[in-house]
């Protein structure tokens, strides 16, 4: 099977984005806290989310190709909710937010934008990406498309990306999230039948 990683833009654009020569990447351990200080150069230097984010998916990978660990270190989703969240890394007045995901078969988030940029590579199971994008108006939103990722896949998108997401096959898809710092006021759940954006 071929990874891939993607790019998920504010105006709807999903685009394959070329994955880093492994090869020449170190061969030394490559662990959280050396990924954290990389993060934190490149949030420093680097102003543009599309180029953050260029710069930042060829380090999810290289740490989730050296960190076995985070492969499993995650909770078992809620069976009311239908799935889980655990924080591996949030610390005050610093923009950065790391979590692994859960989501049980059958799950299928509401449509919404993160207003910030993040970073999501799947370690198990598959969802299916619904990507939608505002419609000429700005008012209403429609589907611009959809993308299946499997283990090893990894999407990316900017603050104003909009997309749902749902878990395709029996078993729980289980993901590494990576998020900037969230502007919540600006962060919405949106209905497409009723034309409404609302606070998430």
């Amino acid at each position: 099977m071929i990874n891939q990683d993607w790019l998920l833009t504010d105006d709807g654009r999903c685009e394959a984005r070329e994955i880093v020569d492994e090869t020449e990447l170190s061969e030394n351990p490559y662990r959280l806290f050396r990924f954290l200080t990389n993060l934190e150069d490149i949030l420093q230097n680097t102003s543009d989310d599309i180029q953050r984010l260029e710069q930042i998916r060829p380090l999810v990978r290289r740490l989730l190709n050296s960190s076995e660990w985070l492969h499993y270190e995650y909770l078992e989703a809620d069976a009311d909710t239908g799935w889980s969240v655990t924080t591996l890394y949030d610390e005050p007045d610093f923009s950065l937010t790391i979590q692994t995901v859960v989501w049980l078969p059958g799950s299928v988030s509401p449509i919404h934008n993160h207003a910030t940029w993040g970073v999501v590579a799947i370690l198990s199971g598959e969802e299916k990406n619904i990507i939608w994008k505002k419609a000429d108006n700005n008012e209403q939103i429609e589907k611009a498309g959809e993308l299946t990722l499997s283990p090893g896949d990894i999407i990316s998108f900017t603050g104003d990306a909009i997309h749902n997401v749902e878990v395709v096959g029996n078993e729980p898809t289980v993901s590494f999230n990576v998020y900037g710092e969230t502007n919540y006021d600006q962060r919405y759940e949106f209905d497409p039948d009723s034309y409404t954006a609302t606070n998430f």
